[in-house]
């Protein structure tokens, strides 16, 4: 079989893949960009309800998990938040804040697509899409062959992301080709996913469906103030996706549910200002409707005159320290990232090479760094990608 030659092979045209393979071919590399899908960057079009998170402003190693919590340091210093918005800017995409530092597309998630395509073409990246992996191997190049024929090159980046939303065709073909070449791959599991609860818990949330409030989600020594939304499997929102990533099965989590609000005080007050008022009204006064009459009704109803102060103590110990033990999370099929990858420790931070087989590059989900939600996973892409993209 003839084999068609390139400096470089990148396989997975997402985030991290299309940023490593326009920035080594405005290098001058001769540049294949692989991909199972029907068309580059899916993810990237589903992202941020359409819109893509891009970015976040306060982008810093911190805001990720790995195994090794400073890895992600020497990428993110090379490719900043900063320098993305700036690629943003120059294709004249409008783009706003939404909360916490959050980038959004003003119009829609195809614009990056877009950008990021228009970028490969002036670096005269060959993208290739709708091309099936069948085996990876090395002996003086590294031999990729696929359903459309062989292809070769000095240098491999790996580059397919994690094993989450599998319907959008993820795979676990990076961490398998790691592996076969000795890379070390660490335990994954779904991150920024919701979580699913079982028997009283379960039946409570499954009536507050579509119920949502501002809380302080704890989980593991990691405390985040976003939304929690009742689901009828069990908690999502931002809180709880934040949490999920610190969350080990068989561990608690502890939700505030009046963050600033010295809920004992403030239901003794209500005894002696409004002895007649009903419970589920005055915790009205506090949480949504129907998540004040359940919790009422749990604690026993009737008014304030009524209740005995340990009582109202007990229930404002819960709505400040409501501690929860999920069964397990919603899955791959619901996770925005998969948590762990290929282990950091082989890897070089400033390239992302693989110390013991030149040539070998993982980039974005496929390695075990895992950001925050809020467009933290997408910078990661963006830095590791544009490292590669350098090095190759």
């Amino acid at each position: 079989m003839n084999a068609q030659t390139f400096d470089v092979i990148v396989l997975g045209a997402g985030a991290a893949g299309l940023m490593c393979a326009m920035t080594a071919g405005q290098r001058g590399r001769r540049v294949l960009l692989l991909d199972h899908a029907d068309e580059a960057g899916k993810k990237i079009l589903i992202s941020g309800g359409g819109r893509c998170n891009f970015t976040n402003l306060e982008a810093a190693a911190d805001r990720f998990l790995s195994g090794n919590p400073h890895f992600a340091k020497a990428a993110l210093a090379r490719y900043t938040q900063h320098d993305f918005l700036a690629l943003i800017d120059k294709h004249n995409i409008a783009w706003h804040e939404k909360t916490l530092g959050q980038l959004f597309c003003d119009g829609s998630a195809r614009q990056v697509v877009q950008m990021l395509l228009a970028e490969c073409a002036v670096g005269g990246v060959d993208i290739r899409t709708q091309h099936r992996v069948q085996t990876v191997s090395r002996t003086d190049a590294f031999q990729v062959d696929t359903d459309h024929g062989r292809f070769t090159a000095p240098a491999l980046v790996l580059a397919t992301g994690g094993l989450s939303i599998p319907k959008m065709g993820a795979t676990g073909l990076s961490h398998d080709i790691a592996a076969r070449f000795g890379l070390a791959v660490t335990e994954c599991r779904p991150a920024l996913v919701p979580l699913a609860f079982a028997g009283d818990d379960l039946a409570l949330m499954q009536g507050l469906a579509g119920v949502s409030l501002p809380v302080l989600a704890r989980c593991a020594r990691k405390t985040f103030a976003e939304a929690a939304l009742f689901t009828h499997r069990g908690l999502s929102g931002p809180a709880i996706l934040q949490i999920s990533s610190y969350w080990q099965p068989g561990a608690e989590i502890t939700l505030d549910l009046l963050p600033g609000v010295n809920a004992g005080a403030e239901l003794i007050a209500r005894k002696h200002t409004r002895p007649k008022a009903e419970l589920r009204n005055v915790l009205g006064e506090f949480l949504p409707q129907r998540l004040a009459v359940a919790l009422a009704a749990q604690a026993g109803d009737g008014v304030m005159a009524e209740r005995r102060s340990k009582t109202l103590a007990d229930l404002a110990a819960r709505l400040k320290t409501w501690t929860l033990r999920p069964s397990g999370s919603e899955g791959y099929g619901k996770a925005e990232v998969t948590s762990g990858g290929v282990d950091t420790a082989g890897l070089s931070q400033r390239t992302l090479q693989a110390k013991a087989v030149p040539g070998l590059f993982v980039i974005g989900e496929a390695v075990d760094v895992t950001g925050w939600l809020g467009g933290y996973n997408f910078q990661w892409a963006w830095s590791s990608g544009f490292c590669a993209g350098q090095a190759v």
